[in-house]
């Protein structure tokens, strides 16, 4: 069970950092990745991290700007939003992905993410 937190209201040019706190049956073996949905729009791939190593996998438009890390021991998953822009306005979801091997390759592929925490919103006013 995946649950995402720390959306609110704030002002371009802020910062904001989501939670995602996994809980149940977890695994080295998963990949958690971030990904947003704006209104009207297809939900998209932010990020990933592996928890084995902590490898990450960055949408190209956002790296630097969102980085990913996570904590094992609390089995949380952390989206850093920095620079805000309204742009970045969306429902941010936290998703898991169970693979085969602790070395499986990170994908942005949302339909291999087969665990969803319920989203948590950001809204980014100019």
């Amino acid at each position: 069970q995946l649950q995402a937190f720390g959306g609110g209201l704030v002002q371009a040019g802020d910062s904001l950092r989501l939670s995602c706190a996994a809980s149940g049956r977890t695994s080295s073996k998963y990949h958690m990745g971030w990904f947003r949905q704006a209104p009207g729009k297809e939900r998209e791939f932010v990020n990933a991290i592996r928890w084995f190593d902590g490898d990450t996998y960055y949408e190209s438009s956002e790296k630097g700007r969102f980085p990913i890390s996570r904590d094992n021991a609390k089995n949380t998953v952390y989206l850093e939003m920095n620079s805000l822009k309204p742009e970045d306005t969306a429902l941010y979801y936290c998703a898991a992905r169970a693979t085969a091997s602790l070395r499986q390759t990170l994908t942005k592929d949302v339909n291999v993410y087969k665990y969803w925490g319920q989203g948590t919103l950001v809204t980014v006013s100019s």
